[in-house]
């Protein structure tokens, strides 16, 4: 089973880049973050076209995001994190497929930095540690995946002093992070390429960053116990941020037993 998850940056803006994707690597289930689109504007026709079922927490312009299955229909189980009901964005949904409890999450970017939306983006955080720590309670196989907006470590980055006032790294976001991850949840993709550099997985569309490799690593996939038993493979489809009009993040994706 290939669980993906790809921020689209827009999907009608992107849908030929999305079309081509799931028929090159035909994940099982994608996870897609950034739709940028109001939920009676989206391409559902296109998407079952390409043998695709789904569920979809979209909002005109920003956010949005959506569980797709291959062959099958997601189970939807909740959107939205708990804990806010004032939340308007489209951050959170969350749905079975094939046994296992998937979630995609687009958390809040949080810059600039010194403005009301770095508390937000640490509130939000807050809030996903603890709905997280029940979805670890139920003890079932659970994929938390996304674009997490948060740079782990370092390496993860190709300049730490370009990005050192970035909310993205800073250590009140990273000691959020790791919150969340010790509960008991593996990062599936350094798990398995604990030793590898420049493991990244978006690249901004200024400064020459995909020509020059200037990218990091914010979209992740965290698997809970009894998910990460039948973890055996996880990688970057990095093609897919080099064609004619792509997003600027690269599909993330993991493979199960």
């Amino acid at each position: 089973m290939k669980i993906a998850t790809f921020n689209i940056n827009g999907i009608r803006a992107r849908l030929p880049r999305l079309l081509e994707w799931l028929e090159r690597e035909q994940p099982d289930v994608a996870c897609l973050q950034e739709l940028k689109c109001a939920d009676e504007a989206l391409p559902v026709l296109d998407i079952e076209g390409a043998g695709y079922r789904a569920v979809w927490h979209g909002q005109k312009g920003f956010n949005g995001v959506a569980i797709l299955a291959r062959g099958e229909s997601p189970h939807l189980r909740r959107v939205g994190l708990p804990g806010d009901p004032d939340d308007t964005h489209s951050r959170y949904i969350e749905a079975e497929v094939g046994g296992i409890v998937i979630a995609s999450i687009y958390l809040p970017n949080g810059n600039p930095v010194g403005t009301e939306k770095f508390p937000y983006k640490l509130r939000w955080m807050e809030r996903l540690r603890e709905h997280a720590a029940g979805l670890l309670a139920e003890e079932r196989p659970v994929v938390l995946a996304g674009d997490w907006n948060v740079v782990t470590e370092d390496r993860d980055v190709f300049s730490v002093a370009a990005m050192q006032h970035d909310a993205l790294m800073q250590p009140e976001t990273r000691a959020a992070w790791r919150r969340i991850l010790h509960q008991g949840w593996t990062d599936a993709l350094r798990a398995l390429h604990p030793k590898e550099e420049r493991l990244y997985t978006f690249w901004d569309y200024t400064a020459g960053c995909w020509q020059r490799d200037a990218g990091f690593r914010i979209d992740h996939l965290l698997l809970s116990p009894q998910v990460t038993d039948r973890l055996t493979a996880a990688g970057v489809d990095r093609w897919a941020r080099g064609q004619e009009k792509a997003s600027d993040h690269a599909p993330t994706w993991v493979m199960l037993d």
